[in-house]
């Protein structure tokens, strides 16, 4: 049985030597969904001591409402994670840094949100603390850029620490990691982050983006193609609900199994991409001339989506929570399972 198969989405009791990173302390800051997620993550698969940081009052009970969502019932219960201090909840960023050996930002999507938490974080951590930031379209230089450019040793050491580490929601199921450095990030911290979610063995696949930009890729990718389904919500071509059943019985199936160049390929036969792009690409620049440019700044199309969308599904509540991340486990043991047999199949040709 595999490592994932075995501990499917709960902690270890908090004193198991089986899991690694005992000697870490990770500084988790916001938990909102993508933070009680990746508590989750760290708890269900490492050893680290996890402190906590969000300036909502509630801050205790948010996390009893929703982190056992996320976490199966073996895992020990909220309260003794507390009081056996492997959960620590903190009312103050400086006491969440003090003695941080990763702190991983998920605040709001907002520069300067995020450079003023990081020019206090800087301040109360050790030089050799590693900083990550789970956003989802911030660069890790932006996010650094109001510090000063020389003569500061500080803020050098910042810029050669910071690194993205964006997920895909929900993190303690979704596989990516995409680590996007900044040009001043050092292969060292690159290198330590992967090396951190490989040793959990908990079936993330860290992938290194070589270049920074808006969105970084997975994010890009859909976001564009959000715009497109809200663009023929609001063009009346299909309701929300039909674009769904139309991603779940095509692209979704599809691009579980393979990427777009791979599956696109198949389009174009023994000629491949060439065939494929010879074959339709007159098509394909027919779709792309005529794509829709809606933008943020119209609210008409956003009333007609929201509506629809709150028509068709309500409100997501703990028990929606819960059917999407059976549905996403069950995606991710057939991807696995796929890829088991192709390498079974590659050692007999080899072996052969």
């Amino acid at each position: 049985m595999s490592r994932k198969e075995d501990i499917p989405s709960a902690a270890l009791p908090p004193a198991s030597p089986t899991l690694p990173h005992s000697h870490e302390h990770i500084t988790l800051i916001g938990l909102g969904a993508i933070g009680i997620s990746f508590l989750a993550l760290h708890l269900a698969y490492s050893a680290a001591t996890i402190s906590v940081y969000d300036p909502r009052p509630d801050l205790r009970e948010h996390i009893e409402a929703v982190l056992p969502l996320y976490l199966s019932p073996s895992v020990d219960d909220i309260p003794s994670l507390i009081t056996s201090r492997r959960l620590i909840l903190c009312d103050s960023l400086e006491s969440a840094c003090r003695t941080a050996t990763i702190v991983q930002e998920q605040g709001p999507e907002s520069v300067g949100f995020k450079q003023r938490t990081w020019a206090e974080v800087i301040s109360y951590v050790s030089p050799a603390c590693h900083l990550w930031s789970s956003t989802s379209g911030i660069p890790a230089s932006k996010q650094l850029e109001h510090l000063p450019l020389q003569h500061d040793a500080t803020a050098v050491s910042a810029r050669q620490r910071l690194l993205v580490v964006h997920p895909f929601n929900p993190p303690h199921i979704m596989p990516l990691l995409e680590l996007v450095p900044s040009p001043q990030t050092t292969q060292t911290e690159l290198d330590f982050a992967k090396s951190y979610f490989v040793a959990l063995q908990s079936g993330h696949r860290p992938i290194t983006i070589h270049k920074e930009s808006t969105g970084f890729v997975a994010n890009r990718l859909s976001f564009i193609l959000f715009r497109e389904a809200c663009h023929l919500v609001n063009e009346g071509v299909a309701s929300a609900e039909e674009i769904d059943e139309v991603v779940r019985a095509s692209l979704g199936p599809r691009w579980a199994v393979a990427g777009p160049f791979k599956m696109y390929g198949f389009g174009g036969g023994n000629k491949g991409m060439k065939g494929f792009l010879d074959n339709i690409g007159e098509s394909i620049g027919d779709v792309w001339r005529d794509a829709g440019t809606i933008t943020m700044d119209d609210d008409t199309w956003k009333e007609k989506v929201i509506k629809q969308t709150t028509q068709a599904y309500g409100l997501p509540g703990g028990e929606d929570i819960k059917a999407r991340d059976r549905g996403l486990k069950a995606v991710i043991r057939v991807q696995e399972e796929q890829e088991e047999q192709e390498m079974d199949e590659a050692r007999k040709v080899k072996d052969y």
